[in-house]
């Protein structure tokens, strides 16, 4: 897999993960949600340079021109409620993809909290067949949900390529990945990628639960 970490490059995109992760700015849920959103459209431009280009001629007012443009056919796919505000900042971007939304839901496995769990409920997918799978995840923490929507989503066809982007990422989450997926044609984004998981399995020093943040808490 190969990993592309791209708080490694000054750009404003770590203006907007500040903000995102500032306890004090982080409370205004438009604000964090809009964040999101934006981080989204930022990475949607970064995506976008994996993807297939072939040159087309487009006719202008005056003659025609030579243009490079993608030739991917692209779904976009994300995990509920947390993946929202980032999946329509990348389908702003990708205004003609198709779309697919897997339910997923971590839960503690023991009365200690430290062995957490992921259960998937629903899918919806188009045809994925010889389509260009990008999954977009906020927060890869132990990696087992980006995992197990992938698997889900296999269900609805075989991808001819296969992009993840995360905002924030843990190392263990990362390595994660590419021990499941180990050939380079699979590509893995990161806005920012975080040392450790607490004993609860939250990145630190990541930012907190992104849904709650976005929606409220929940029981």
């Amino acid at each position: 897999m190969k990993v592309v970490n791209l708080s490694n490059q000054n750009t404003i995109l770590t203006q907007f993960l500040a903000e995102i992760r500032d306890v004090n700015i982080q409370q205004e849920r438009l604000r964090f949600r809009h964040n999101i959103l934006r981080i989204g459209h930022v990475m949607a431009y970064e995506t976008s340079k994996y993807l297939n280009y072939s040159v087309k001629s487009i006719e202008t007012p005056l003659q025609k021109a030579e243009v490079a443009t993608p030739d991917d056919s692209i779904v976009l796919g994300t995990v509920f409620r947390a993946g929202l505000p980032f999946h329509q900042g990348f389908l702003d971007v990708f205004d003609k993809a198709g779309n697919a939304f897997v339910s997923a839901y971590r839960y503690y496995k023991d009365k200690d909290c430290s062995e957490v769990g992921v259960k998937i409920e629903y899918i919806a997918s188009p045809d994925l067949n010889g389509k260009t799978l990008i999954i977009v995840d906020p927060m890869l923490a132990t990696g087992e949900s980006m995992e197990m929507a992938y698997n889900a989503l296999l269900t609805k066809g075989t991808p001819s390529k296969v992009i993840f982007a995360s905002i924030i990422a843990s190392k263990q989450g990362v390595q994660h990945l590419q021990k499941v997926f180990p050939s380079n044609d699979i590509v893995l984004l990161c806005a920012a990628i975080d040392p450790i998981l607490n004993e609860r399995e939250y990145i630190v020093p990541g930012l907190g639960d992104a849904g709650d943040l976005m929606y409220g808490d929940k029981l």
